[in-house]
């Protein structure tokens, strides 16, 4: 029997979200998170956010989705800032680094265009890794109830303003 070595596998790509790649997010993401995803209270903010596909981000290798991390431009208080998430990664492609990944682009691509701040919804173990720590007190505020240990923040440019006040429109 003659074994035959398969090809290797495309690389990783991370690109910014395109319109025609709406579907596969919107898949991908309800795979990720089901219907209960429309009663947290990040999609109470998502519903008054501006979309940003410019710092959103796909992860794909070759034709394939595999992860997504989207932005929202909002503000805390007066501070306009993004807003990450939903952030998803295809299931059995979990625990190899590309959320990670997905998520450093997203705040590296909101960094380059000026932004401030990310904030976002989360576990603080997993976010800490890429930069994100809790938002001091209950300074930063969602419209429904949330966790205020969740809210996280990552400040993008030296001597950031700390952000009080709740996440409202632009």
């Amino acid at each position: 029997m003659i074994l035959q070595a398969s090809a290797p596998a495309p690389a990783l790509a991370l690109q910014p979200e395109r319109p025609e790649d709406r579907p596969l997010v919107d898949a991908l993401i309800a795979r990720a998170f089901g219907p209960g995803r429309y009663a947290k209270s990040s999609e109470r903010v998502r519903e008054f956010a501006a979309f940003a596909p410019e710092l959103s981000v796909c992860a794909w290798s070759g034709t394939r989705l595999l992860g997504c991390a989207r932005m929202w431009r909002v503000r805390v208080g007066e501070t306009p800032v993004t807003f990450l998430g939903p952030f998803a990664v295809e299931q059995g492609e979990r625990n190899a680094g590309f959320g990670a990944r997905l998520v450093a682009r997203a705040s590296e691509a909101a960094a380059a265009a000026g932004e401030t701040h990310v904030v976002l919804v989360g576990d603080e173990a997993y976010f800490s890794r890429v930069g994100f720590s809790r938002a001091a007190g209950s300074a930063v505020t969602l419209p429904g109830p949330v966790d205020p240990r969740r809210v996280l923040v990552r400040a993008l440019t030296p001597g950031a303003v700390a952000l009080a006040g709740p996440i409202r429109p632009l």
